[in-house]
């Protein structure tokens, strides 16, 4: 660090000389609130009253909008992330390690979160940023270290690069651009939302209401939104983490299924990946996810 060399023997070592870490996946816990979720990282909180204030100071000039009070369970994925950010602002930070921060992004979020990371150079902050997305890399970076089986092997100004020769130099061959056959005609209606509508499950949710959708074979059809307006309520009832009150809400394949849990549905030939991988669509380990997901579908 700044010319020399240091032994980093722990987290606490790497804090102390100014390093701090937003991981790609999420290190909070669920049941606490915001502000105490970031006491729990900080040496020298203060009073929950002054964090919290503090909270709101920061979150409000990096444009990263917090409730400090907000029970993390409530959190969209989006607003999860803003708290780790937030909690490595506060910790005065003189070098930001980022790993694939945007893999749980939306668009618009991933905008927000570039912004903070310009004005954070721009005040002498120095950034490492891990990343596999090459836009993002060649919008942000100045420098870029390419690493293949655990090795580097170039480095370039990402700027000057165009994006095939970085996957190329990442891959170590060329890589052939992928095209879309259009002339392939829709088939059948393999989903269909049939006027669904939800309860709302807590004062926080937003429930779908008298929603329809057909989507066919051959189809790929998006659903856009702001976070926080319905997309994971309306998620839980086409997966079956939410049963319809009719069971000819969700269709797969023209066969009622809204009255239908998760493995009835993949054994209807659904797969989901929800928002949050590990935890909701994964466990660490790979042969245990197989295990978890087809044990009772016979495949």
């Amino acid at each position: 660090m700044d010319g020399k060399p240091v032994t980093i023997s722990s987290p606490a070592a790497a804090r102390a000389l100014g390093i701090s870490m937003v991981f790609q996946h999420f290190s909070l816990f669920e049941a606490l609130t915001v502000a105490e979720n970031i006491a729990l990282a900080l040496n020298d909180a203060s009073s929950m009253k002054v964090l919290s204030d503090l909270i709101k100071t920061v979150s409000r000039d990096y444009d990263l909008p917090l409730d400090p009070n907000a029970r993390v369970a409530d959190l969209s994925v989006g607003q999860r992330q803003r708290i780790e950010i937030v909690r490595c602002l506060l910790q005065e930070p003189r070098l930001i390690i980022m790993d694939e921060p945007t893999s749980v992004l939306t668009p618009q979020e991933s905008d927000g979160l570039f912004k903070t990371l310009e004005r954070l150079a721009s005040e002498g902050c120095a950034i490492l940023y891990i990343s596999h997305r090459l836009k993002e890399v060649k919008l942000l970076c100045r420098a870029a270290t390419i690493l293949r089986h655990g090795k580097v092997v170039g480095s370039c100004d990402p700027r000057k690069e165009m994006a095939n020769s970085l996957a190329s130099m990442m891959v170590g061959a060329d890589v052939k651009q992928v095209k879309v056959d259009h002339t392939t005609a829709a088939g059948p209606v393999r989903l269909a939302l049939n006027d669904l509508s939800l309860p709302a499950k807590d004062p926080f949710s937003v429930p779908p209401s008298h929603v329809n959708l057909a989507v066919r074979g051959g189809e790929v059809v998006a659903i856009a939104g702001i976070a926080g307006n319905g997309q994971s309520e309306l998620f839980d009832a086409i997966s079956g983490e939410t049963a319809t009150r009719r069971a000819d809400a969700v269709e797969i394949d023209g066969k009622p299924t809204g009255r239908l849990g998760i493995t009835a549905r993949r054994r209807a030939g659904a797969a989901f990946v929800p928002e949050e991988r590990l935890g909701h669509g994964a466990v660490p380990g790979l042969a245990d996810n197989i295990v978890l997901t087809r044990h009772a579908t016979g495949s």
